[in-house]
């Protein structure tokens, strides 16, 4: 499959929004229209360091994202960069996708001048987590989370 990635484009809404609701359907969270417009509108906002990612095949179908944003690291005392959300189309995966899109990443990575980007995954995402095993290093820190009411 050859595939080309690039960042998102207004006229991408309709693709991205088909793959927005399969990655949210694959980790059982809500998605109705305030939560995509309120997204889609973060990648276009020049006061946000927010990026994304699509990958399409070569008939201009997208097959994945990636949405991800500048982190300050205080310890670093400079920013870093966080991976918020990675897809690809069920059918499509084991193409070379993911590598494209981390790839891509990475050439945003650097053009950012981030020394590293982070990101944290469901415990029973194994399929997720073999890629993650084979392109970064996984770190000791557990994950936690405080709800807010």
């Amino acid at each position: 499959m050859n595939i080309t990635v690039s960042p998102l484009s207004h006229d991408d809404y309709a693709q991205w929004q088909t793959l927005f609701s399969a990655y949210a359907d694959f980790y059982k969270m809500p998605m109705d229209r305030t939560i995509m417009e309120n997204v889609w509108s973060w990648i276009f906002d020049d006061n946000k360091a927010f990026f994304s990612l699509i990958a399409k095949d070569e008939n201009g179908q997208a097959v994945g994202f990636m949405h991800y944003r500048a982190m300050p690291s205080p310890l670093r005392g400079r920013e870093v960069g966080f991976l918020d959300d990675l897809f690809v189309d069920p059918e499509c995966r084991g193409s070379g996708i993911v590598d494209a899109l981390f790839d891509a990443l990475t050439e945003s990575a650097k053009a950012q001048g981030w020394p590293n980007v982070k990101w944290i995954t469901a415990d029973n995402n194994y399929r997720g987590r073999a890629v993650y095993d084979r392109v970064a290093n996984k770190t000791h820190w557990q994950t936690y989370q405080l709800d807010i009411s």
